[in-house]
This record gives structure tokens, sequence and C-alpha cells, in this order.
């Protein structure tokens, strides 16, 4: 049946005509099985249980559909016109399923102020038979309830627009209205939409497509492999120096039994990765790294991560280092005969080890802190409103270092080092947060939950494109550091940009401090007109109704740090995709891109002919960037919007080579054109951003594409391009990462994700 764009088709493959013999019976009988499961004991569909079946967010469509699907005007669909309706929509041409669309459209002028379940009352005229014709009234309900479907808000003069716009292009002999023949026209005008013209089916009337499973696993393929090669060099360099250091600890104290060869062999491990612990940690050393030719050979992408499963080898080393110490000491106790277990492990002992044979003390000690650590820094404890949690526990780090130097006789060797420049690092912070509070310029505060802090510039602050700092407000929470992308270009000297979504418990208080309440607006104001007016206000704008307060809080930031976002300028072809505020990013690299254009614009001194340079040098490589952005609806756009219509107009002039910057804009709760309950609005869509070069959703002059990306299509174009060697550079949700990253690797893309 009918439903959103994300439901796979009920048509045949593209090319084939009819379904095959087995699939049109497994088909059928599905079908007949769900029927049963919705339709209960008498056998027939009532509208609300169509309704609750069909998953569309407004009744209109439900209701015309059901009208009709209800061949005989009983008030219920049976099992039998269901089938015919469906077979019509599944097997029919593009003819049958065009004169569905067109019956939809064509609302009953006598009931056109009426509610459609009205058509399905006996004696009622047929819902069929309409009045042969759309006119411009009818073309306006209909379009009014597809913007609702697709979650878009546009005003009354807008929706107008849209209605002219597809009326009079498909009113070929300005006759008033739009014929069937008239409307096939129009639509064979869009190749894309009569390719996939069906009805989508909503997931209790879809087969369960087959598994297809591959021959090996994704992790054994050469793909993977190849994609992943670096990573996968330093899990084997780490896990190959482990074995060594082990199997030389082990082999050195074999000749005190089995259970001390064990304990030295961990013992001399976790000297190394303790101390691996903190190199993973030094976040300026490694974003200096990043600027070296060492960045091409490690992922240092990948450092978090990488301490996370150091500190997960860490704890199960200290438990096999402990227990067969225990085991050693269990030993040593039945053959003495004169001391119990408990006098080995909790009194000290020269010759045990340790600093005054307090070895066993100080490794009850770690064991437990290394336990309580790992405990409190999993994600249901930092992502569930107890950040302080793991923060202060987090701290026991200088007590596991003390107790180390203490209960390892050789650790400080291997800690001297990266501890000094540990501790170098912590003091270079505090210095910086201490040296003075910012003062929090200018407040933003954005309808769709999203903080736009404007920060005063310290003096000696550099950073490049997509960096991230730690920022504290002390009026929030006064011990709390979280880390947030800078949104604004390097060349914006005065002021730094932060958008922070309110996401956790701290971002949520960040909100609310800021919040004034708000009065309620009889209407809200175009985006358009709401970004003009947040432009031209200094202090902190609350919602669409503009109330204002002055920002006079503190602030104090820790950075900046580096992030893979910095490899783009060093690319040839650079696929940057934001998911939401996942383009935080991704706006300060597109805002340095602007400011280098306008440093080497040029311009005829005769004609006034502008172009720009070459852009490539030995700091930015590229030759073609695709910026993708995916919102889940229109408001979440007024993030950057303003930004976005700054690039477009920066290069308004095409280059000799093609559009070095292409943006592509998708808004996965509108429905896409395949589904008949959108291609109304998207062709009127398409229509007035030919007529007025601006997108009626965003107000770019790119089309907002309904739906979720194509990522086949969308990495098919690109590699089609052939501008150079593709990196992908994404930053949004994991799940979203994890289809990403799969697509890349079909493709032979680097695929970089933001980690914090």
């Amino acid at each position: 049946l009918l439903g959103a764009a994300a439901h796979p088709a009920l048509c045949p493959p593209a090319g084939s005509c009819t379904m095959s013999t087995a699939e049109d019976a497994e088909w059928l009988r599905w079908v007949t099985k769900q029927f049963g499961s919705i339709a209960g004991e008498d056998k027939e569909i009532d509208l609300e249980e169509f309704k609750t079946a069909l998953q569309v967010k407004e009744s209109f469509f439900a209701e015309r559909f059901f009208a009709l699907f209800d061949s005989d005007g009983s008030g219920t669909i049976s099992l039998e016109e269901l089938l015919k309706a469906l077979s019509l929509l599944v097997h029919g041409n593009e003819t049958d399923k065009l004169r569905f669309l067109f019956q939809v459209y064509d609302v009953v002028r006598a009931l056109r102020h009426i509610r459609v379940p009205a058509l399905t009352r006996r004696g009622a005229c047929s819902p069929r038979a309409g009045s042969g014709s759309i006119d411009p009234d009818e073309l306006r309900v209909v379009l009014r309830w597809c913007l609702r479907e697709s979650a878009i808000a546009l005003p009354e003069e807008r929706l107008g627009d849209l209605t002219l716009a597809l009326f009079e292009a498909a009113d070929k002999d300005h006759s008033g209205s739009i014929t069937f023949k008239e409307l096939k026209e129009e639509l064979e005008g869009f190749p894309e939409v009569m390719e996939n013209l069906t009805i989508s089916a909503a997931s209790w009337l879809k087969p369960p497509p087959p598994t297809e499973r591959s021959r090996w696993p994704r992790y054994l393929t050469r793909v993977y492999w190849h994609n992943h090669r670096s990573k996968l060099a330093c899990l084997g360099g780490y896990a190959g120096l482990n074995l060594l250091l082990f199997a030389l600890a082990a082999l050195q104290h074999a000749s005190l039994g089995g259970w001390m060869a064990v304990a030295r062999g961990c013992g001399q491990c976790l000297n190394f990765n303790c101390t691996f612990l903190a190199v993973l940690m030094l976040r300026r050393c490694l974003t200096w790294l990043r600027a070296t030719p060492i960045a091409k050979v490690l992922p240092l992408d990948q450092h978090v991560v990488f301490h996370q499963l150091v500190g997960y080898v860490v704890l199960a080393l200290a438990a096999v280092h402990t227990g067969a110490h225990i085991a050693n000491f269990s030993r040593l106790a039945r053959q003495d005969g004169h001391h119990a277990l408990a006098e080995y492990l909790l009194s000290a002992r020269p010759g045990v080890g340790g600093l005054g044979g307090t070895a066993s003390q100080t490794g009850l000690a770690l064991q437990g802190l290394l336990a309580a650590m790992l405990a409190f820094s999993s994600p249901c404890v930092r992502r569930s409103g107890h950040f302080e949690v793991f923060y202060w526990t987090h701290l026991s780090y200088i007590s596991i270092w003390t107790l180390l130097i203490l209960h390892g006789p050789h650790f400080w060797k291997w800690f001297v080092v990266p501890g000094c420049l540990f501790v170098l690092e912590k003091v270079v912070g505090l210095a910086w947060r201490h040296a003075g509070g910012l003062r929090i310029v200018e407040v933003n505060l954005l309808p769709s939950k999203v903080t736009h802090l404007v920060i005063e510039r310290p003096q000696f602050f550099h950073y490049k494109p997509g960096d991230y700092v730690y920022l504290n407000i002390p009026a929030i929470a006064t011990y709390e550091w979280h880390p947030f992308t800078i949104s604004s270009a390097p060349e914006q000297q005065e002021t730094l940009w932060l958008h922070i979504r309110s996401l956790g418990q701290w971002t949520n208080k960040l909100y609310e401090y800021f919040q004034q309440p708000e009065s309620p607006s009889p209407e809200p104001k175009p985006l358009s007109r709401s970004l003009r007016e947040k432009r031209c206000r200094h202090w902190v704008q609350v919602g669409a109704d503009g109330a204002q307060l002055s920002a006079n809080a503190e602030c104090y930031i820790d950075g900046p740090y580096g992030t893979p976002t910095r490899r783009i300028f060093t690319s040839e072809h650079a696929v940057l995709i934001g998911a939401g505020i996942g383009i935080t990013p991704f706006a300060s690299i597109l805002q340095s891109i602007m400011y280098r254009y306008r440093r080497r614009k040029q311009s005829c001194p005769s004609c006034h002919y502008s172009w720009c340079e070459d852009l490539r040098d030995e700091e930015m490589m590229l030759r073609k960037v695709d910026f993708i952005w995916i919102n889940r609806d229109q408001k979440h756009f007024e993030w950057f919007v303003s930004l976005l219509t700054k690039l477009e107009m920066e290069q308004a002039e095409q280059e000799p080579g093609g559009r070095f910057l292409e943006m592509h804009m998708y808004m996965t709760s509108a429905l896409s054109k395949n589904d008949m309950k959108a291609i109304g609005l998207q062709m009127a869509l398409d229509l007035l951003a030919a007529k007025e070069q601006r997108d009626s959703i965003t107000g770019l002059r790119t089309r907002t594409q309904p739906g979720r990306p194509d990522w086949s299509k969308v990495f098919g174009k690109v590699a089609e391009e052939k501008k150079g060697k593709v990196q992908v550079f994404f930053c949004g949700s994991p799940a979203l990462a994890k289809v990403i990253r799969a697509h890349c690797e079909h493709f032979g893309f680097r695929f970089f994700k933001e980690n914090f």
C-alpha cells in the first residue's frame, strides 16, 4: 500500500514490466497474510485500520486512497478490492498508475471543503468519478496536504506560487483546468518520476527481502584491509609488541615458577600500556603531529578509540597479573605453613617488591581504581546525564600513576618522558584556562535548540579549520569542560563561533541559562526573514520572536586541538558530509575557502569581469569539493543557511573547469518523488526553483532534495568526475557513519570521521 518514501516499492525491478510467476505468488501470499492480521475477524479493513497500516502523517491521503480502493462504496475494503487495486498499481502500466494519481488530485468539486470520507458513503458520487479535470483550487488543496505530509512549513503566499507554477506548466491549452492528458504530458518531462512512479509499500505489505550473505565477512575482504591498512598495521604492531614484552619478561623469570613468569610478563606489558594510555591523550602533541608526514602513516584520528582499547587491555592484564600473584602467594603459603594468604596480600613484606615491600597492597589498590575508572567510563554513564561521575573518577589517573611508581620498580623508566610531556601539556592548559576569562560577545538561541556562541578571540589563539576546543562556563558548571568544534574560520580575527546543540544535561542547561520567557508569536516568521533579523542583532535572540538580553557570561577555552578535517586542504577531491549539527567543522572549512576566494579574486578594470585564480598551492591541493548536508526537517537548515548563501554568491561566476564547490541539501522528513503523496509538490518545487533560481525551503540556489541520499548514486557520480583522489569526511551519527563507511569501501574512497 502507500507509505513513506523510505519503504521499497512494490513494483518489479527496473527494466521489467511484470513479476515472475513465483514472485507474483509470493507477493500474493504475503499480502493475503498481512491483510488478515490487519482486518481481524470481519475480514474487512475500515478507514481507521487503513490509516494505521498506511503510516501516513496526515489523514487526507489515507482518506483519498481509501475512497479509491473502496470500489463499491461500502465504507470498508475487502481482500478482493485490495488485491484488485494493488495489482493494477503493481502490474499496471504507466498510464494506469498516472490515472490513479490523477484521481487522487481530482477532488470532487462539491466536496472540496468537506472531509473526503464522505466519498465512501452509500449514495454519494463515485470516488473515481471526480470532475474529470483538476482546477487551481483542487491543486492548491492537494499541495497543502503534500506540504504537511512532508513536514514543510511555507506561507500561504508561497503555496500560491507553487500552485501557480505547477498549474501553468501543466495547463497546456490554458483552459483553466488540467486534464489527464495534460498531466501525463507534464510528468513525462520528469523522467526520474516516470521511472519510479508507483505506490510505496508500507511495512505490513512488504515481503521480507531475501538475506544476502557475502562469502567472506567484511573484516576479511581485500577492500577493508586496503582502506584500514594504517589502523590494522598499528594494531598488529601493538599486539606484536605486547607479545614480545610478555615473552621476554616471562622467559627471564621462568626459573621462579609458572605463576611468577605469567605475573612478570603481564607486569612488563602493564609498564608499556599504562604509559601508552598517557601518550594517546597528549592532544597538543597529536595536533602538532597532524602537520607532519607521520600523520600519513599513523592513524592519529583514532587516538580516542585506541585509548579506550588500551584501557580494556590494561584492566585485563591487571586482572591476570593480580591473579597470578595470588596463585603464587597461595603456593608459598602452603609451602611455608606459618603464614596465611591474607598476610601475603595485606601486609608489607621485604623482598616482595614495591617501595618497602608494599607491592601487594598497592597492587590491590590499583586493581580497584582501574575497575572503578573503567566502569564509570562506559557510554551509559557518560551520555546519561552523569558526566561528573565520569570526570571525577577519571581524575584518579593521578593516583594510579603514583601507585604504579610505588608498585613497579621499573615503571618510572617507561613513564618519565611521556609523563613530563603530559605534565607540560596540563601546565600549558591551566595557563590558558587561568590567563583570564573570555567574554561571550553574542548569543543566538535558535528555535531548533541550538546555542550559537560568539566569543572574543584571544590575541595569540591560532587554529586550523575544523579544530575544536574544550569549553568551560563557570555559570553552568564550575569544573566541567566539554569539546565543541569551532564553526568560524581562522581568517575571522576578532571572534570565535561555537554552535552547540542541546542534547545532554550540560548543553540543555546552557540553552536554558540564556533563555528568556517567550511570548507566543501569532504566526511563525518565514525562514529568510528570521535570518535577516538575526544578522542585525548583536545580543541574544530567542526563538522566532526576537526576545533579547545582553550576554555578560564569562567562559574559558582550552585548545585548539586538531581533527581529521585538517586533511581536507591536502585532498584533491573532498566530499564533506554533515548530518544535522555535524555541519559545524565544515562551516569553518567552507568559510575559510570563501576567504581564500576573496583574496584571490581578480577583476578586469575595463569590463569589470571577475574571476578567481587557481586555489591550489602547497597548503591547499583541492580541485573539487562536494558538500552534503542532511537535516531531519526544515527548521534545522537555519543554522548555516546565511553562510551557504554567501558561498553561493561568491561562486556566482562559474569557473572554466566547472564549479569548484557543489552543495547538496537533503531533508529526510520530506517524501521523495517516487511517492504519490509527494509527486505534485516536488514537481512544483522544481518548477518554481527553476523559475526563481532559488529553493523555496532554504532560499538557496541549491535545490533541497527530499528523503535520504542514495549513496550509490552520489558516490558513483563523484567517481565519474575523476577530479583526483577522493576522500570522504563525515561528522554525524555513528549509525550513518557505518553506512557511509561501507559505501566508501565499495568505491575505494578514504573515509574519515570526527571523533571526540
